[in-house]
């Protein structure tokens, strides 16, 4: 499928999946410094359930690439994605460290555009 031929409804699952990656991985910057972090970050310092809420999330933009047609092996590679920023995520003070520097929503965010032959400006662009 070319970028043209997408249709409205695709475009526009893929820009939600856009926002939801820039919440969870890159929503605020710190200033003076190019770190970027997110509700991932933030879910983190919760123990017990923090990293887990957050792949939660995380699972909502692999089912949304799902719906869109993405083929299974970008959907693992997604899930190894989540899997591994979860595990990691979760270990003590290290994870929270982890998390600032494995955006894996915007690298899964990364795989559904690659898929579809689009970079972000497509998605900025009206319609």
């Amino acid at each position: 499928m070319k970028k043209h031929d997408l249709p409205i409804e695709h475009l526009a699952r893929l820009r939600r999946i856009r926002g939801l990656a820039r919440l969870m991985d890159t929503a605020l910057r710190v200033p003076g410094t190019r770190i970027s972090l997110g509700a991932d970050s933030m879910l983190g310092l919760i123990p017990g359930i923090g990293d887990f809420a957050a792949a939660a999330v995380s699972l909502v933009i692999v089912n949304e690439a799902r719906r869109l047609g993405v083929p299974n092996d970008r959907l693992v590679k997604m899930l190894v994605n989540v899997g591994f920023d979860t595990v990691a995520g979760s270990v003590p003070v290290l994870g929270d460290v982890f998390d600032v520097y494995f955006k894996s929503n915007r690298r899964n965010l990364q795989l559904v555009l690659d898929h579809f032959g689009l970079d972000h400006t497509d998605l900025d662009r009206r319609r």
